[in-house]
């Protein structure tokens, strides 16, 4: 029986506890000025239904006690909820625990992998089947603490699209703090969003954003830096991060490689992705200059002076040079072209499109928008 149903039901003040300030925040809860995030101008719709998507895997220990965790601090609310399950890939009982909740409370639901696919799979499995207005994503080993969701509720509430948790005082050994430590760093860095812990798992989405997120590989990390990039408001809430207390943990220090590497991907799709010419034509213009102006000297010293340049170095420097521009100006070319390809004259309004004016009108004879989705319009004779 399905449980969440559209309700005119609104997160009422009372119920949902003050979000706790930052000290390094602004009064009114929006990120520091000066990177990509953007402060909401008015609040936002009312928050109806909730959805909680929990990937997991090998977690069989700990499932109950967060169903257990997650009934008793989202019923207060009053909102009509769902709890999705994604069992990516586990070789222990953890299914066999989700389908014993299901038959006890079907607003719990769940998404079985045939074998470990990764988290970002696991999130846009649970983005693509999540009913909620707002979507909470958090871990199934009970680090991430329930009785927080309020507080990213009432973040919702003000009007931001995209609220990240950030694990304080995180408990997890050095090994795991240090290295996220300097990733964090180094993202906010690149990316210019201001968000202290970007490998929290435990976030709120309203389900625009997570319309307009492509997750594959390890893309879950930076879903802030995606949304930011299509112009959602980013915001931050302290959490409570509890100690593992059953099974252990999935990552280890080759996260840390991977999340570098998946870095450069991120800042290519949101700095470049529409002129990849900038990324690749500068180091292709510069290289040819280089081993153009390295082929003249070259050959003024063999007609004026007369110089043996076959066997100098610098010659096959100044060759290199050449073909290794050409290759980069290039790529940049075919760049543009699948860019230019991708962006063809649009018969529909795609997400994400935040409001609309006039679009059921007919207008300079070119037909009149139909609303075919939630944000998503075609253009009608």
């Amino acid at each position: 029986m399905e449980q969440v149903q559209a309700t005119g039901a609104a997160v009422v003040p009372s119920r949902v506890a003050p979000p706790r300030e930052v000290s390094d925040r602004p009064a009114n809860g929006s990120l520091p000025t000066g990177g990509p995030a953007v402060t909401p101008i008015r609040p936002g719709p009312a928050v109806r239904t909730l959805s909680v998507v929990i990937p997991c895997q090998n977690e069989e220990g700990n499932l109950r006690e967060l169903y257990r965790q997650l009934v008793a601090a989202l019923t207060p609310l009053g909102l009509p909820f769902e709890v999705i399950v994604i069992d990516d890939g586990s070789t222990d009982g953890t299914w066999a625990v989700v389908e014993a909740l299901h038959a006890e409370d079907d607003r719990v639901r769940g998404i079985r992998h045939r074998r470990n696919f990764g988290k970002a799979e696991g999130l846009a499995n649970g983005f693509a089947v999540a009913r909620g207005d707002v979507i909470i994503t958090m871990d199934g080993d009970i680090q991430d603490d329930p009785v927080e969701i309020p507080n990213f509720l009432a973040k919702i509430d003000e009007g931001f699209d995209l609220v990240s948790g950030w694990k304080q005082r995180r408990q997890d050994p050095m090994g795991k703090t240090l290295p996220s430590r300097f990733f964090n760093r180094t993202v906010r860095a690149v990316s210019g969003v201001p968000l202290h812990d970007f490998n929290c798992g435990f976030k709120a989405y309203r389900q625009e954003v997570t319309r307009s997120l492509r997750l594959y590989g390890e893309l879950h990390r930076f879903t802030p830096v995606l949304a930011a990039a299509d112009g959602f408001s980013i915001a931050e809430v302290p959490v409570k991060h509890n100690p593992r207390t059953w099974g252990r943990s999935k990552y280890g220090w080759s996260r840390l490689v991977k999340g570098f590497l998946d870095l450069l991907t991120v800042t290519f799709l949101t700095q470049y992705r529409q002129r990849p010419m900038h990324l690749l034509g500068l180091p292709g213009l510069v290289a040819l200059a280089l081993g153009v102006v390295i082929g003249l000297y070259l050959s003024a010293e063999k007609v004026i002076f007369g110089t043996t340049i076959g066997q100098r170095p610098l010659l096959l420097l100044a060759v290199l040079l050449v073909v290794i521009g050409a290759q980069f100006f290039g790529l940049g070319l075919i760049g543009e072209l699948l860019a230019h390809g991708s962006n063809a004259p649009r018969t529909e309004l795609r997400a994400p499109v935040r409001d609309t004016l006039g679009l059921d009108e007919r207008m300079f004879g070119t037909g009149s928008w139909t609303r075919i989705g939630d944000s998503d319009y075609r253009v009608s004779d």
